[in-house]
């Protein structure tokens, strides 16, 4: 039928996006839900795909954070208009290695990192400028040197056990391949538009 890994066909196709879309091709909705199953969704950056999974990252205190421990399962959708193609993927979410996060948190740029030092993600902030004043006391913490990974700033990676290619097609016959994971591997069946 069609290529019977969909981590492959994923990356073949994030090559693509990367050299044709106008806006950051990393950019994806995240879907989570709290331990209520009330829904609710952002827009994160992928920050690494493979055999293993889909990894992101953030503040651990975070909405999406919180979410995340309370309910481990989520969604992202990838929406490529250039390709005409839009990517979901669901599954268990689980948080990466400390290790993982530290050597991703020392590749980010400067200002990334103080930033993450800076702000409570998804706390009330009683004014901008209290945040600007944050920033500047991390950069006089820092000042000359290297920037440490917060305790609580880090990844989480999706282990995909469904993921679906949908590819726009005129008169809006739409094809659309569903991969599910299984014990044996993954299967693939095409769904209607």
């Amino acid at each position: 039928m069609e290529n019977t890994d969909p981590i492959a066909l994923f990356e073949e196709l994030f090559v693509k996006a990367q050299a044709t879309e106008a806006a950051d091709a990393t950019a994806c909705a995240l879907a989570t839900a709290d331990a209520a199953g009330r829904p609710s969704v952002r827009i994160v950056l992928l920050k690494g795909a493979g055999p293993d999974g889909f990894a992101f990252y953030t503040n651990y205190g975070s909405r999406k954070a919180r979410e995340l421990e309370a309910n481990p399962r989520a969604a992202l959708c990838f929406h490529w208009p250039r390709l005409r193609l839009q990517v979901r993927i669901e599954g268990d979410v689980a948080r990466v290695s400390l290790e993982e996060s530290a050597a991703y948190f020392a590749s980010r740029p400067r200002g990334h990192q103080l930033g993450a030092w800076a702000s409570s993600q998804s706390a009330p902030l009683a004014s901008r400028e209290a945040l600007v004043e944050r920033f500047r006391e991390a950069e006089a913490r820092y000042a000359g040197g290297a920037v440490p990974c917060p305790p609580l700033w880090g990844g989480y990676r999706l282990r995909p056990e469904h993921i679906e290619f949908w590819y726009g097609q005129d008169d809006r016959l739409h094809d659309r391949l569903l991969y599910t994971r299984s014990a044996a591997g993954w299967s693939v069946e095409r769904l209607n538009p």
